[in-house]
């Protein structure tokens, strides 16, 4: 399988996956495609023009020649320059990878990857958080996510890979698309009663499994077993943490457990403030079971060899 056709694949079964809906993909694109032509010539040179085609702004290829033949690619939840020594490493020691593919972006997929955040507009919709109130709140979390995005050196590993002659992707949002709606259908199917049941469904996962016994699977960390579980939000996917002023309206829209890759100390108080519950599933956990699908899937059409790190 060539490496564009990797890349097409990965982006189109991130949108099947789309916990919005294939309609609310549809006009994101056709919003990129309105934002595009308002632009004047001049401006346009600059656009990211993957986005007419592609509504992940974190998912890539970063670098690399679009026709190569991929039959072993490396995986791994970061890349950075010591994993693309590694890769180099391991070709100098035999291996033929033929591609580097990281879920955390780097390059220009971590520079743009707050764009991405404006789908959780819509999954707080589909939750029960008014469109505006969503918006509105979502328009000040993406601008910070952006400030603070903007100081960082983007370029790093994908400079590496460049000199190392390595093909180097990124496969963010679209595998988280596939462990939040895998998880989500998940909940609603079992209705778990309590916090503790929640846990027990995910200890039967093999990723999350494995992570337990590294002291790093999941944990109820708002809440105790025997508390009830309510209404439960998946919230896993959408770039990053949203707002955190966006608990009070979820909890107004009859939410009463979140189940998380991870949560900052600033959103778990806001959540606390609400009485919400919080499972946190563990966050490299999380990303093996998104990356893991989305594997499967690329295995349907070609035989791959996958080495992971």
């Amino acid at each position: 399988m060539k490496l564009i056709d990797i890349y097409r694949s990965v982006v189109l079964f991130g949108m099947e996956k789309d916990p919005r809906g294939k309609d609310s993909v549809k006009k994101e694109l056709l919003r990129a495609k309105n934002e595009y032509e308002e632009l004047s010539s001049k401006d346009k040179e600059f656009y990211d023009k993957e986005r007419l085609d592609n509504p992940y702004s974190d998912t890539r290829i970063l670098i690399g020649k679009y026709d190569s033949e991929i039959k072993t690619i490396l995986v791994g939840v970061d890349i950075e320059v010591g994993e693309i020594m590694l890769a180099d490493r391991l070709k100098e020691k035999g291996e033929k990878i033929d591609l580097v593919m990281t879920h955390h972006p780097e390059g220009l997929a971590l520079a743009g990857f707050f764009n991405v955040m404006y789908m959780q507009v819509d999954i707080l919709n589909k939750m029960g958080v008014p469109i505006n109130v969503a918006e509105s709140l979502m328009h000040e979390r993406i601008q910070e996510v952006e400030r603070k995005v903007m100081p960082a050196n983007h370029t790093r590993a994908v400079d590496a890979a460049r000199l190392l002659d390595i093909n180097f992707m990124s496969c963010h949002t679209p595998a988280d698309n596939c462990v939040a709606s895998f998880l989500q259908n998940l909940m609603d199917k079992k209705k778990p009663n309590t916090l503790r049941d929640i846990v027990d469904i995910l200890r039967e996962i093999p990723e999350y499994n494995a992570a337990a016994k590294h002291n790093a699977g999941p944990k109820i960390t708002k809440g105790d077993n025997l508390r009830k579980a309510g209404k439960i939000f998946v919230d896993m996917t959408g770039g990053t943490e949203g707002s955190k002023d966006i608990f009070k309206k979820l909890s107004e829209a009859g939410v009463s457990t979140l189940v998380c890759m991870h949560l900052s100390e600033e959103h778990f108080k806001k959540a606390k403030e609400e009485h919400m519950n919080v499972v946190i599933e563990g966050h490299i956990a999380s990303d093996n079971v998104g990356l893991n699908i989305m594997l499967d899937e690329l295995e349907k059409t070609a035989k791959f060899r996958i080495l992971t790190c």
